[in-house]
């Protein structure tokens, strides 16, 4: 689900804390990253108004995506649900947990299982990003929205990225080079790892493995127009693109970048988990096969029954113990052999 676009100096400021919580769901919908998940769980930790408001403007945008899908074509009557007023809740306290479960792009929900009812319990490992196999083994991974051209030859493997964000790890082959067009510029790689964003104005290249050159890709053949002779691993360039009007050549601006800053950057890459009605021990069970220096522990028996759903980043193992305290009231422990213990 896809929020509407907004300015932040077109919102009301008669009640800051409405406004804040609007930003923060703009935020949660398009993804937050792992600071943005702290930042977030600390600022609903603050004030109990804070995460009321986020749930408020949830369920009024709920309501505006149930009168987006209704289509009055398929329906001879009046829909009395669309515009009745909303039932307030038993408690705020289920509210705060709802708003704080956002923090990691979800609706956390919480229940004790019943027995007789049959529910899904199997967690599953969703990937947000489209994965693309080249027909000479090379991997590209493309960004939610992104789009590529694939086009090989006898002499050339050539991908165009016409939009968004690509990582591509490059099968080594040196009779056939491998270039990438962004925008008007070209990034030409034999075996390495590199990220590609299109923008508006600019294309940045970011270099994980090896070497890479980018150059215009308006060079005529035989005469390479380099923007950069060579950008290493761990370098990043961005090329300023010229407006339509302009005459003026691309500007490039070549940095280092801090393995801080690289995985900040290629944070969109990492994979989620995906629950639904899943037992607390499952999904305990699913980190801690994906994160062996991180474990998680469920001390209290009685943790087992409590089921969750939502979209997890798999390796914030901390930011979903800090979730658990914060919605359902889970005490957890840190161990100094760096486990997670967890009790009522």
């Amino acid at each position: 689900m896809g929020l509407f676009p907004f300015r932040r100096d077109r919102i009301p400021h008669s009640d800051p804390t409405s406004a804040e919580a609007a930003v923060w769901l703009a935020r949660r919908d398009r993804g937050l990253t792992p600071l943005e998940q702290d930042q977030y769980l600390q600022w609903l930790r603050a004030d109990p108004r804070h995460a009321e408001a986020v749930t408020r403007h949830a369920a009024a945008l709920e309501r505006m995506m149930q009168l987006y899908s209704w289509q009055p074509a398929n329906d001879s009557g009046p829909n009395p649900d669309l515009f009745t007023p909303p039932r307030r809740r038993v408690a705020w306290k289920w509210h705060i947990g709802l708003a704080a479960a956002a923090a990691m792009m979800i609706g956390l929900f919480v229940h004790f299982h019943r027995p007789g009812v049959n529910r899904p319990s199997s967690p599953s490992y969703l990937h947000i990003n489209e994965r693309l196999t080249l027909p000479d083994g090379s991997q590209v991974e493309l960004k939610d929205g992104s789009n590529v051209v694939v086009q090989y030859s006898a002499t050339e493997r050539r991908v165009k990225l016409t939009g968004g964000e690509a990582h591509f790890s490059v099968w080594k082959e040196s009779s056939r080079p491998f270039y990438v067009e962004a925008g008007g510029v070209e990034v030409r790689a034999v075996g390495t790892a590199f990220n590609v964003r299109l923008g508006g104005r600019d294309v940045e290249v970011l270099v994980v493995e090896g070497k890479v050159r980018v150059q215009s890709a308006a060079a005529l053949p035989g005469k390479e127009s380099t923007l950069v002779p060579v950008l290493s691993a761990g370098e990043r360039a961005v090329v300023a693109l010229p407006s339509k009007t302009s005459n003026a050549p691309a500007t490039t601006v070549v940095a280092p970048v801090t393995v801080e800053e690289m995985a900040l950057k290629l944070d969109w890459r990492a994979p989620r988990l995906q629950f639904h009605e899943t037992s607390l021990a499952d999904a305990v069970a699913e980190f801690n096969r994906l994160n062996h220096h991180h474990q998680i522990v469920i001390a209290d028996p009685d943790l087992d029954r409590i089921r969750i759903g939502g979209t997890f980043r798999s390796d914030n193992v901390d930011g979903f113990v800090r979730l658990l305290n914060t919605t359902l009231g889970i005490n957890s422990k840190s161990t100094e052999d760096g486990r997670t213990l967890l009790r009522r």
